[in-house]
């Protein structure tokens, strides 16, 4: 029986839920499953590690904690910006998710969290940061490394 490894493609179909039970995504919800080469950090590492030594047709539910998947909100990631940085015209609202460029050339995105007059807060987490995340998971095909 052929089992996951690192450098394999897999095709798998997952529901990814909060503690609480909310969904916040799923590939069976969209009819697409994610194809991806394990080991190449396309996905969070907690859940990637779970998914070695799984087999075609195999389901489990995984439990990924927040330092293996989007790690701890950082108070420090939010900042306050003058109105003025922002494209004029620019229509900015509450929830708007966008990507900046930082000085190192790599890219980074925020959401607006606040606005209040000419100062916009904008929060860098990652939308999942501070939550532990559960996996449903099924792998539906493995093509083997040919290295």
């Amino acid at each position: 029986m052929i089992t996951i490894k690192n450098g394999d493609i897999i095709a798998m179909h997952y529901t990814g839920t909060l503690e609480d039970g909310q969904v916040f995504d799923s590939s069976i919800a969209r009819d697409e499953p994610i194809r991806f080469t394990v080991g190449d950090a396309e996905l969070i590492p907690g859940l990637e590690k779970e998914l070695l030594g799984m087999a075609v047709g195999e389901a489990k539910r995984v439990h990924v904690g927040m330092m293996e998947a989007y790690g701890e909100w950082m108070e420090e990631l939010v900042r306050d910006f003058p109105r003025e940085l922002f494209p004029e015209g620019m229509e900015l609202e509450t929830g708007l998710r966008f990507s900046l460029s930082q000085e190192e050339g790599r890219e980074m995105f925020a959401t607006i969290t606040e606005i209040n007059g000419d100062v916009i807060t904008l929060d860098a987490n990652h939308p999942l940061a501070g939550e532990n995340l559960i996996f449903d998971v099924e792998i539906l095909e493995i093509v083997p490394d040919s290295d």
